[in-house]
């Protein structure tokens, strides 16, 4: 039985049982605004920034929400400071730990810095090296891992076992999810009437953050996901109507390599128009189309959004689109474009 065939089987009876015995644990708008007081001392209100040059070239109004510019250089520190300062004194004693392949490694390392608890995560060993510099900076210890999402989870068990911590995962888990959904939050109040936002999608933890927002607060806001089509396993579930699981898919878009869970999955399901896909080439050439362009330094995950609007002026054209820019870790000894 291949890894992928053996993952969507454990999907589907880790799905069921889930179903027939418990009820998922879902946040709710309150949640959200419960989370945004909560994390506000510890976080930026990111900017949202436009270009002339890509609405002409797009046809569309794009604003870019710029979570690169967020504490940790990535909006994952929105839900990891969510879980770590809505810990109770006594359950932060033993810490928290984490897998990540960087963006949540690092931002739960900066929250739980920020709290003075202890940290560990699990890191794939090709994470990006700045990543793991970050996370080593802020305090925490890295365990390194194979890149596949059976070796992580594997290694973490041991982890866990033996320090006993609090795990916060880095996307299905209701406190992230309420953390990562005041970033949609802040949007629409910086920008009026969008038609659209579209966000990159691997877990699914900023699209379900957006789309737990959107919901309550601005039905009316189409919400489209974007994903490299090296690491689709998103697209086809959505597609399927179930979840698809790819265990260790080959993609310059690091932080986008992981598969959906069951939380992430209500979402998705429920409120996403559609998951459109780039490949690796049309995802470096949106990249470099953001450094040179709008001056700012974005991971290769941040640029798919971009890569899809250029790759379907049919359904984007004319259209007012929040996009929003997941992170701006990079290795700058290693741009995707080096090697072009």
């Amino acid at each position: 039985m291949s890894v992928t065939r053996q993952l969507n089987q454990e999907y589907e009876e880790e799905n069921m049982s889930s179903s027939t015995q418990t009820t998922m644990n879902i946040p709710n708008y309150e949640d959200v605004l419960i989370a945004h007081e909560r994390i506000k001392p510890y976080i930026h209100k990111t900017p949202v920034l436009t270009s002339r040059f890509l609405n002409e070239l797009t046809g569309a109004e794009l604003f870019f929400k710029c979570e690169n510019l967020q504490k940790a250089a990535a909006f994952k520190v929105r839900g990891a400071c969510n879980a770590v300062f809505g810990l109770t004194d006594e359950e932060a004693k033993v810490g928290v730990a984490t897998h990540s392949s960087g963006n949540h490694a690092l931002s739960l390392s900066y929250a739980a810095g920020q709290r003075g608890i202890p940290v560990t995560v699990v890191m794939p060993r090709t994470a990006p090296q700045a990543k793991k510099d970050a996370v080593i900076g802020y305090g925490g210890i890295i365990v390194e891992c194979e890149p596949s999402t059976s070796s992580r989870e594997a290694v973490f068990s041991d982890v866990v076992a033996l320090s006993g911590a609090d795990f916060v995962h880095p996307y299905n888990d209701p406190r992230v999810i309420a953390g990562q959904a005041t970033c949609s939050k802040e949007l629409v109040s910086q920008v009026q009437n969008l038609d659209t936002v579209v966000a990159p999608i691997g877990g699914g933890g900023m699209i379900s953050g957006t789309c737990l927002t959107l919901s309550n607060i601005a039905p009316e806001i189409k919400i489209y996901a974007a994903e490299p089509l090296n690491a689709d396993d998103a697209a086809r579930s959505f597609k399927a109507g179930h979840i698809i699981a790819d265990d260790a898919p080959d993609t310059i878009a690091d932080g986008l390599k992981v598969p959906l869970k069951d939380l992430t999955w209500h979402f998705v399901k429920n409120h996403v128009t559609d998951i459109l896909t780039a490949t690796e080439d049309e995802i470096v050439a949106a990249m470099k189309l953001i450094w040179m362009r709008m001056k700012i330094v974005i991971e290769p995950s941040s640029a798919v959004p971009l890569a899809i609007i250029l790759k379907n002026p049919d359904v984007f054209k004319g259209k007012r689109i929040g996009v929003i820019i997941t992170g701006g870790n990079v290795d700058l000894d290693k741009l995707p474009w080096m090697n072009k």
